[in-house]
């Protein structure tokens, strides 16, 4: 007699006629029962929050990594600096995808062979990167990548699960990284996200993002908040990931594609309020482009900050925050 997660499981593959989206298989893993990393403990700066009332705001801007999600190091990583965390996010992703028979018989672990790989390959695409063009690593291109080389020794995935070699590489990548850092929302992201809701103001993310972020952040604040209704509240068209515009911050070319998104609908960069954990990334930028800033102390391994840092008049902060939820003291 099959359990309630095996109906699960074959509810959704049944419910779709075509390959998992992202977002599927990260449910259809949650009903593997599979042992992640655990989030980071956050613990907030040595610091006093300042607020202060900010009239005419009519949107937020939210960074992700570091700000509405906490994640060890404050960052998404592609290389963890314990060897054997990274190791063991390998041999998990070596056997959730059967790739070890399509690899070197070399004496040694997989994840001995695949780190290897995954090295050379990681260098590549960090030589690889720099300009409007290549600005960062991505991390599904990483992964297609060395998944080619494996179909070199005759690798086979099963599309009509995973979908094409591009969408296969996605989950590759959306596997290892849930693997290798575990994530979870910032305490009361949840909360801050729904007050400013409440108030009437758009809201919008300004980040750097891989292909998965997304679905990361969604599935962390609908864990912390499972009435939250992020899609409502966080319209796709005010969404705007290094992954998706070819830009990284402090670029102005990011910045700039958030400032057009907001003017198609009718909101002007003084009436936007961008919220992240570093000054030269997230304050600097967004002060330079005419944005109000608010710094979140409230992590101290995602915060980028120093004293000296903070009076400089190009990098001083609006407001600083220790609890997201402070943010409805900024809204008039």
């Amino acid at each position: 007699m099959l359990g309630y997660h095996n109906y699960i499981v074959v509810a959704i593959i049944k419910a779709v006629e075509m390959p998992l989206t992202l977002e599927q298989y990260a449910n259809y893993l949650d009903t593997r029962g599979l042992p992640w990393p655990a989030p980071p403990q956050v613990e907030p700066a040595n610091a006093k929050p300042h607020l202060r009332e900010m009239p005419g705001l009519k949107a937020v801007l939210w960074n992700v990594y570091g700000t509405l999600l906490a994640i060890p190091f404050g960052e998404l990583l592609f290389e963890h600096p314990q060897q054997l965390v990274m190791d063991v996010a390998l041999d998990k992703t070596i056997d959730e995808f059967k790739m070890w028979g399509s690899m070197s018989r070399k004496p040694g672990r997989p994840s001995e062979y695949m780190r290897h790989l995954y090295s050379q390959e990681l260098l590549l695409h960090k030589a690889a990167t720099g300009g409007e063009r290549f600005p960062e690593v991505l991390a599904e291109r990483l992964w297609e990548s060395l998944i080619k080389k494996l179909f070199q020794k005759e690798y086979t995935f099963d599309a009509g699960f995973y979908g094409s070699l591009n969408e296969f590489s996605r989950k590759v990548a959306y596997f290892f990284h849930a693997s290798l850092q575990g994530v979870a929302a910032q305490p009361n992201a949840a909360t801050a996200m729904q007050l400013v809701a409440d108030a009437g103001l758009k809201q919008g993310l300004l980040a750097d993002g891989q292909c998965f972020t997304e679905v990361q952040l969604a599935r962390s604040l609908k864990a912390q908040d499972n009435t939250l209704n992020l899609d409502t509240i966080l319209p796709a068209e005010l969404r705007t990931l290094s992954c998706g515009v070819k830009a990284r911050k402090p670029s102005e070319t990011i910045m700039r594609r958030a400032v057009a998104a907001l003017a198609e609908r009718g909101i002007r960069p003084n009436e936007v309020l961008h919220i992240g954990s570093r000054l030269s990334r997230d304050v600097a930028p967004a002060r330079k482009i005419g944005f109000r800033s608010a710094l979140y102390a409230g992590d101290k391994a995602a915060l980028e900050a120093t004293a000296e840092a903070l009076k400089d008049a190009v990098q001083r902060p609006d407001a600083l925050l220790l609890d997201l939820a402070e943010v409805v003291k900024l809204l008039v």
